[in-house]
């Protein structure tokens, strides 16, 4: 209620979209950072003529309605990206202007402003505690986003009370600090013409983003405006009158919209159409005038890969030499990168580490924001989150790149991609405790179950170059899926048998046993060579061996069972080999080898040998655990393998 004034004014007076073509490129973004607020969001989209009639409103909150409790990008029109967790919104913001100046500096042409729309956001005091947005502001400000325009929701009151309990600084001073402009409206509840001027003058700053800071009412118009009591609790039968008739509306009617206000929107829905027609007639002429970049761009536009970029993915044989798949990851980056120009991303302040930077293109600065490469610095939350507004802008396809362990740093914004069905691909090195030196702080003991429990993302750990190959494959063909790439510090050898459509499949036979494998040894990553060299040895002790590797589970898992019980056949004793921690992998193993602990501080094959991953400490567990345990016959299957089953899990591991 605080924050409708400013809401009208954005949507009826200043914002450029077509809500009959809520996906139009061109369209301003707006971002409710402050997703709790969503109710007046909803609202604005319904009276400006999005697909959200007033049985959908009435079904606020209700199961399976296009108005859930907070925003979600994937199930309702208009809506941008998926906020809720305070400070998301302001960091994917971010993206959307980062975006918008990328494809302006590399579409736009003397007369042909394809690109020039602006990013709105509201948020609250809580958007600003959260350190993600600080991150997100700093860089934004570093970068001179001129079309990001924040509006500051300064009521003054959070759930606990007055925020003056936890937050007294100076908000226009932190951010004139981070070099954003400023404004303040000191009446954000009847000023509406102060509130045009200055959303229209932050416009005309071009240099740098700006943040209003709205002094607003929570509550507005109740008998409690003012105070934490209308944060979230409704107004009730009691009150609800009296706001009304205070504000001209007549209290007997629920859900009702003067035509007054309806004709005004309409003009606004008008308005919207008359925009994206000039904008087409300009690009219909922009095609003829510049047909290279046009084609580069309705390719973009219809989310269609360039053809022949799965050629440029390089292939290996066992005669190449061994090669950390972080070095992979960076050869495959570049090879595609000159075709797959909507493919942008960086590091957070890891680029020689990572390996990320792209030969074909320079920084993206805010003197050079055609560049491709972002230089995020160290603020990976927010980075993953811009990530997010990159792909949610459109037309590009993010990268963004740390060490695995700190994926955690920033998980909430992963999480959100996977729920908001967004592509970006995390390029994830030091993959596991193969880092060695800088220890158990920097070693990824739990990150991969982690993320192969959460729903909707694909986390894959390629062995050689071959899988690393196929591991972008399956990225960038994730088109609502984001995809976690682990990779390894350490050199690993091209393995023979490997295959890049192998990781299509998530999991597939490396290495086979003449006849019935008496065990399957599954691995992942640089595990997958320890398990080719311990199936050695065993074959040596006369045991039929056979070696699968697992780069992907949650892939593996959308197979038909058919082609799972072909690699993983039931009644045969299953071993699972990983650096990484144990839990999860009884859905594909009687027996795991891996971490229980966390790992420690010392040179690779110390490491390696104290946690028992060297191939002959992996093939001495093996063949004690299958003489200790005799015959195998009736042996279950594993999870992944059965329609129901409770199996009784033996780790192997020290």
């Amino acid at each position: 209620m605080g924050m409708a004034p400013a809401a009208h004014v954005l949507f009826s007076k200043i914002m450029k979209m077509n809500p009959a073509n809520s996906a139009w490129i061109n369209r301003d973004r707006f971002v409710l950072s402050n997703g709790h607020a969503c109710a007046l969001l909803y609202i604005m989209l319904h009276l400006t003529g999005h697909k959200l009639s007033m049985d959908d409103l009435k079904q606020f909150r209700q199961l399976n309605s296009k108005t859930p409790g907070h925003p979600e990008s994937h199930e309702t029109d208009g809506i941008e990206t998926t906020t809720g967790p305070l400070g998301q919104g302001f960091a994917n913001a971010v993206g959307f202007a980062i975006a918008q100046s990328h494809m302006a500096a590399n579409f736009n042409k003397p007369g042909f402003d394809l690109f020039d729309n602006y990013t709105y956001v509201f948020c609250g005091d809580g958007c600003l505690q959260e350190g993600i947005s600080s991150e997100a502001a700093s860089l934004a400000g570093h970068l001179g986003l001129g079309r990001l325009i924040v509006i500051y929701d300064d009521n003054k009151v959070s759930i606990d009370g007055f925020t003056d309990l936890s937050f007294t600084e100076d908000v226009p001073k932190r951010f004139e600090s981070y070099g954003w402009h400023t404004i303040t409206v000191k009446d954000g509840d009847s000023d509406l013409s102060g509130i045009q001027a200055a959303v229209e003058a932050a416009q005309k700053v071009t240099d740098k983003p700006t943040i209003i800071s709205l002094k607003t009412t929570i509550g507005f118009g109740a008998s409690k405006q003012g105070t934490e009591h209308v944060h979230g609790s409704p107004l009730g039968n009691e009150d609800i009158p009296k706001v009304k008739a205070k504000l001209g509306l007549d209290p007997a009617k629920s859900f009702n919209v003067d035509d007054s206000v309806h004709q005004l929107y309409n003009e606004v829905k008008a308005r919207g159409g008359e925009l994206e027609n000039k904008w087409n007639a300009m690009f219909s002429e922009y095609k003829n005038k510049f047909p290279k970049e046009a084609g580069d761009l309705e390719r973009r536009l219809k989310g269609e890969l360039p053809d022949g970029w799965k050629d440029k993915l390089p292939a290996y044989t066992p005669n190449d030499k061994p090669v950390a798949t972080r070095a992979l990851s960076g050869a495959c980056l570049n090879a595609l990168a000159p075709i797959v120009t909507d493919l942008v991303g960086g590091s957070a302040d890891l680029t020689p580490s990572n390996n990320t930077e792209l030969k074909c293109s320079h920084d993206y600065q805010k003197s050079t924001p055609e560049g491709r490469y972002i230089r995020f610095g160290v603020r990976e939350h927010a980075m993953f989150a811009i990530g997010n507004g990159l792909s949610a802008y459109g037309c590009i396809i993010p990268y963004t790149a740390t060490f695995l362990n700190f994926l955690e740093y920033g998980f909430p914004s992963v999480r959100l991609a996977a729920l908001s069905q967004i592509r970006q691909i995390f390029v994830m090195t030091h993959d596991s405790i193969g880092l060695g030196e800088d220890g158990p702080t920097h070693q990824p003991i739990e990150v991969a179950a982690l993320c192969r429990a959460t729903p909707n993302l694909d986390f894959v750990r390629p062995a050689d170059g071959n899988e690393t190959s196929g591991s972008y494959q399956l990225a960038l063909s994730n088109v609502r899926t984001p995809t976690v790439l682990a990779l390894s510090r350490q050199n690993l050898p091209q393995l023979q048998g490997s295959d890049a459509q192998g990781v299509l499949k998530g999991g597939y036979v490396l290495q086979d046993s003449e006849g019935k494998a008496d065990v399957i040894l599954v691995a992942t990553g640089s595990e997958v060579a320890q398990a080719v060299e311990a199936a050695n040895k065993l074959k040596a002790q006369g045991k039929k061996v056979r070696v699968v590797s697992m780069p992907c589970t949650s892939v593996f898992d959308r197979q038909p069972v058919d082609y799972r019980r072909s690699v993983i056949t039931p009644g045969v004793p299953t071993v699972s080999i990983e650096a990484l921690a144990t839990f999860g992998w009884e859905k594909y193993s009687h027996f795991q080898i891996g971490m229980t602990t966390f790992g420690a501080s010392a040179p690779l094959k110390d490491v390696l040998t104290k946690f028992g991953f060297q191939p002959d400490q992996i093939a001495t567990r093996v063949s004690q655990t299958l003489e200790k345990l005799g015959s195998f016959d009736g042996l279950n299957p594993v999870g992944a393998l059965a329609t129901h089953f409770q199996i009784e899990s033996a780790p192997v591991n020290a």
